[in-house]
Order: C-alpha cells, then sequence, then structure tokens
C-alpha cells in the first residue's frame, strides 16, 4: 500500500515543525506549502489524500485557497482540514461553507489533530 500524502498549507515555522514532528512516526508523506497560491498549486500538483489548510495566509486566505480546490474537479474531493489561531464565531461556518471537511480552532492538542486526520483519511 503505498503512503499517503497530507499537503501542509501553513506559514507559520512554528506551527509546521509541529505538524512536521506529529507526522514524523505516521506512515503519511508530508508536503508543505507556505502560502495560499503555493497550496493551491501543490494540490493541483501533487493530488494529496489530505490537506490540513490555515486560515491566515499570505498571497490568498486559507478560506480563498480551499474555494479554489474545490472548485477544480481533479481536486475538488480532497478532504480539508481547515485551522485558525483567530478563531471566532461563526469562522466555524465560513470554514464549512468554503468547502472545508473538519475545522480546528489553535491551540489544539496533536492527538485532536492526529485523530481528524486519521477520520478523513479513513484510518481512525
Amino acid at each position: 500500500m503505498s503512503q499517503k500524502k497530507i499537503l501542509l498549507v501553513e506559514d507559520n515555522e512554528f506551527n509546521r515543525k509541529i505538524v512536521r514532528d506529529l507526522l514524523a512516526r505516521q506512515p503519511y508523506g508530508l508536503l508543505e506549502a507556505h502560502d495560499g497560491e503555493a497550496g493551491v498549486e501543490a494540490a493541483r500538483r501533487e493530488k494529496p489524500d489530505l490537506i490540513i489548510m490555515d486560515v491566515q495566509l499570505p498571497r490568498l486566505s486559507g478560506l480563498d485557497a480551499t474555494r479554489r480546490i474545490r472548485a477544480e474537479p481533479e481536486t475538488a474531493k480532497i478532504p480539508i482540514i481547515v485551522v485558525t489561531s483567530f478563531a471566532l464565531s461563526g469562522d466555524d461556518k465560513k470554514a464549512m461553507d468554503a468547502g472545508a471537511s473538519a475545522y480546528l480552532a489553535k491551540p489544539y492538542s496533536p492527538r485532536q489533530l492526529l485523530d481528524a486526520i486519521r477520520k478523513m483519511l479513513g484510518d481512525a
């Protein structure tokens, strides 16, 4: 069985390191993009099994990037976990309306993220 690919779209190096460390001992390959535009391009090019999308990103917001990924037939079905550190009332609805498959507010525990990943990939 081939390794499932996860695309992390996150501009903060500290947050990328947390996810990198979390997934290092898991059976997933990790791809990284540092802004929304690069995230959309990586999704098109790599067709990952799952995307973890930050909301606050340079060049293109995570919600706009999610909408673009959903608008393209070849990437429309990829599960997307939207994460944000500026969680406001209604942000979860905005994320789901943009096409998120799941929503996590930071700070989340590594276990919460891993559980969401496994659930989305059918590995739970």
